[in-house]
């Protein structure tokens, strides 16, 4: 049997004394996308950021493809095969689109051309500096910097907030096409489960730091009840 691609065992984790993310285990395969949900609060990306290796651990362990990364500083997990794009999007701003793209990419098959093909406004701007593209640009770019690197496993937190609902559609297609077509391992942090289940294969439910459902996404897409009681929405 395949060995898995990531493997969280227990994990507790937070900042400085605070742990946020309590006795989380959660198995991704290769291939396989996973929609992480919950209300505000709940340790979506506190656990994001553990994986990345930015909080502080109070327990448990991390495998990415049978490496055990759990002590690793970010730089390192970086290099084993973690793609990371935060809320903060964290592009180079005094650097040129080009520029922000060419200085991280790495051998594979994502190359700059290629996401620059997916996203034509990045080719369309190549010149222009990081703090010259509107949110939405930077949001592309962000995802396109992260894809170059040529990752094992993307990390996307929140990708689609704050957005113009066309900058939604957008970078929704992509992210279809890298996770469903492509076959991108990925953990997507989304508020709008109608947005993001219907591109992934599993989701992952937090409530106050532990996981209260875990399945399919074509299932809890349809279960109004869970939806409503774990996120506050129902499904139309």
């Amino acid at each position: 049997m395949a060995e898995p691609l990531l493997k969280v065992d227990d994990l507790r984790a937070g900042y400085a004394e605070a742990v946020v993310v309590q006795g989380v285990s959660l198995v991704l395969e290769p291939g396989q996308s996973l929609a992480l949900l919950g209300r505000n609060g709940t340790g979506k990306t506190t656990l994001l950021n553990t994986l990345v290796g930015v909080t502080r651990r109070h327990g448990g362990r991390i495998t990415l493809a049978g490496q055990d990364i759990t002590s690793m500083p970010p730089h390192r997990r970086a290099t084993a095969g973690i793609g990371w794009v935060p809320q903060e999007r964290n592009i180079f701003k005094s650097l040129t689109v080009l520029e922000n793209l060419t200085a991280v990419a790495r051998p594979g098959p994502w190359t700059v051309a290629r996401v620059c093909e997916m996203f034509p406004r990045l080719r369309e701007r190549q010149t222009n500096l990081g703090n010259q593209l509107s949110g939405g640009e930077q949001q592309m770019l962000a995802v396109a910097r992260a894809l170059v690197l040529n990752p094992k496993l993307l990390l996307l937190d929140e990708p689609l907030e704050g957005l113009a609902p066309i900058l939604v559609e957008e970078l929704l297609r992509a992210i279809a096409r890298v996770v469903r077509d492509e076959g991108m391992s990925a953990i997507i942090v989304e508020q709008n489960p109608r947005l993001i289940l219907p591109i992934t294969q599993r989701v992952v439910v937090l409530d106050r730091g532990t996981v209260v459902h875990e399945g399919a996404s074509a299932g809890l897409l349809v279960d109004r009840e869970r939806l409503d009681r774990w996120l506050g929405v129902a499904a139309h």
